[in-house]
């Protein structure tokens, strides 16, 4: 067997198998490697087994020859103990952040130079240009599929080492692209939503790890709305879930999360989706990763995502002293959450990103106040 240049990430989902696709018609020579990042806990939900015959099957059709590596112990001790932390902090964290820098483009990449190779591929949407001595992550073309959001912890070392061959694609074109080539999965279904929680009520999954205590429900000014079953389930901006009925007194209106007390186990909730406790105009984050590995400047001007496919908002962010970040939006943003990702752009240029730490929306200051 002829030792590999390049290591493809196959995942069994027809965007990593294009991406194989287009490197072995290039002449590359290529090897795939299946991930199995999460171990089947019992309950039926894990498809890892599934994605792994289709990673197969792909391979086979390429010609490829096809790696296996578990790296699940990695994964809880890298991401999910991380996940786990946060959400009984009462944060909303992204295990997807976590996955690239502590497992796709880490563990990943020191398991391709075992194997021989150089670089590693993924199916990711997102482009890596050099420019001089520096290496650039952008987004990709495909702007509703875009995953440079994700991507943002990846620095040099990394982006020297990686290659994102369907980058340049829009994913009408990349299916058809798999269609045209025959491989098994040019039709398979996107995964979505959280890789180890899969189809399950993410409550119930939830449950399992961190103890449910019902509390109380309350509206901005302190009345009692009803009931929930843990302030932990529920993120800023949601709706769904909440189950509150007619309200004596209140119009029949939906209710949204406004905010979360994990100290006293209050969720607060109001119901105008416009409502002025889910919006702010400043954030602080923790310790920026920038990668071009230091920041343009002290402060500047671009423009900045506080969640995925969320379109790029202007600001300005001041770089402080101890490597965290004030960012200041140029209009309020809506539902800008802790333990999400602050990701700045100059263009389609990713300058990295950050853990959301505080905003100033109303009802969070006066709680840290309250904290104080």
């Amino acid at each position: 067997m002829s030792t590999p240049r390049i290591v493809v990430g196959v995942s069994g989902g027809v965007d990593s198998s294009v991406a194989a696709l287009q490197l072995v018609q290039a002449g590359e020579p290529v090897a795939g490697l299946f991930m199995q990042n999460w171990s089947d806990d019992g309950s039926g939900e894990c498809r890892a087994e599934d994605d792994r015959r289709d990673a197969v099957a792909v391979c086979g059709r390429l010609g490829m020859p096809f790696h296996f590596r578990d790296f699940s112990q990695e994964y809880w001790d890298g991401v999910f103990a991380h996940f786990l932390a946060e959400y009984a902090a009462g944060r909303t964290p992204n295990p997807d952040v976590l996955c690239n820098r502590e497992v796709k483009f880490k563990h990943f990449i020191d398991a391709a130079r075992e194997l021989g190779a150089e670089k590693i591929a993924t199916g990711h949407y997102a482009r890596v240009e050099q420019r001089g001595a520096r290496w650039h992550l952008l987004r990709g073309a495909d702007a509703g599929k875009d995953q440079s959001y994700f991507l943002h912890q990846l620095g040099q070392e990394q982006l020297s080492a990686t290659l994102f061959p369907i980058g340049h694609l829009h994913k009408p074109d990349l299916r058809g692209i798999a269609r045209e080539a025959g491989l098994p999965v040019h039709d398979k279904k996107d995964s979505t939503g959280i890789c180890f929680i899969g189809e399950r009520d993410f409550r119930q999954f939830l449950g399992q790890y961190l103890p449910a205590k019902t509390g109380e429900m309350r509206d901005p000014d302190g009345a009692v709305i009803g009931q929930h079953p843990g302030v932990f389930f529920f993120t800023l901006g949601q709706r769904e879930g909440l189950n509150i009925g007619g309200v004596r007194g209140r119009q029949a209106a939906p209710w949204y999360v406004v905010g979360k007390d994990v100290a006293t186990n209050v969720l607060y909730v109001d119901q105008d989706t416009r409502s002025p406790y889910l919006h702010s105009t400043r954030l602080r984050s923790e310790a920026m990763h920038w990668i071009a590995g230091s920041a343009p400047a002290a402060r500047f001007d671009c423009s900045a995502q506080t969640r995925y496919r969320q379109a790029a908002e202007a600001c300005t962010v001041h770089v402080l002293e101890d490597g965290t970040l004030d960012i200041e939006f140029a209009r309020a943003q809506r539902a800008v959450t802790p333990g999400q990702s602050v990701v700045l752009y100059d263009g389609d240029d990713c300058l990295g990103g950050a853990v959301i730490a505080t905003t100033n929306a109303p009802l969070e200051v006066r709680l840290q106040e309250r904290a104080a």
